[in-house]
């Protein structure tokens, strides 16, 4: 029994590791588009709150998911930053595009 459970914690830990170092490579490759999105269609549009959490998306390691795009232009730049999420492997869920109100 005892070796049972020192088994499954072996195989348990590196699935983990692996998952949180997928999750930062998700991040690192968001973070690196989000510049690139912003040089190719602009601010204009973007309010200084969609801005704002946007950039506390990407400080939080990707974790926080709370900016609501509510402007044409906003809502234009999520679906920018989803499909260019997709293309670099993440899951259209990984975004943190939500309106809770």
């Amino acid at each position: 029994m005892i070796r049972l459970a020192i088994l499954l914690v072996l195989l348990a830990s590196p699935a983990a590791a692996q998952s949180r170092d997928w999750t930062a490579e998700k991040c690192s490759r968001y973070g690196e588009m989000w510049p690139q999105a912003l040089a190719r269609f602009g601010r204009v549009g973007l309010s200084e709150e969609f801005l704002a959490r946007h950039e506390a998306f990407i400080a939080s390691g990707c974790r926080t998911r709370d900016v609501c795009p509510r402007s044409p232009q906003e809502i234009a730049m999520a679906d920018v930053m989803t499909i260019a999420a997709m293309n670099a492997g993440t899951a259209s869920s990984f975004v943190p595009f939500i309106c809770r109100d």
